[in-house]
């Protein structure tokens, strides 16, 4: 089951084994979360796939989000700051989705992910504009 979201005694967001992108991670993660962006043009993920290196050299990433790139590793990236919105560009260029995202966010095995997001899931009853005036 997914787990609810906290404060911690500073008062920010916490869910349990689950980084927050908050402000601070959004300053961490400018450089990553810029080159993902890019990805929005075929021509950027086409000089990606053919350059990795020199690609990332562009958009000054730390070495730890490098690594993570490199590796193939969404968890870490995510803890270098990277948006989970913006990392679906990249996640694309690898094979994944955003499901695919969430559960390796969230350490699940993807089915199991997809049933905890059905658990969550709120339906309403759609009332018809007459009910409302009878």
């Amino acid at each position: 089951m997914l787990a609810f979201a906290q404060s911690d005694a500073a008062g920010k967001r916490v869910i349990p084994g689950t980084p927050v992108f908050d402000g601070d991670s959004a300053q961490a993660g400018f450089a990553l979360n810029a080159m993902c962006y890019s990805f929005n043009s075929k021509a950027n993920r086409d000089a990606f796939a053919a350059d990795e290196e020199g690609y990332m050299a562009r958009f000054d990433l730390t070495e730890p989000q490098k690594q993570a790139v490199r590796a193939r590793d969404v968890p870490a990236m995510v803890a270098a700051g990277g948006n989970v919105y913006y990392l679906a560009k990249l996640a694309g260029i690898f094979g994944l989705n955003v499901q695919d995202l969430g559960a390796l966010q969230t350490g699940m095995a993807l089915d199991d992910f997809k049933a905890a997001l059905m658990v969550h899931a709120v339906t309403e009853r759609r009332v018809n504009a007459r009910e409302l005036v009878s």
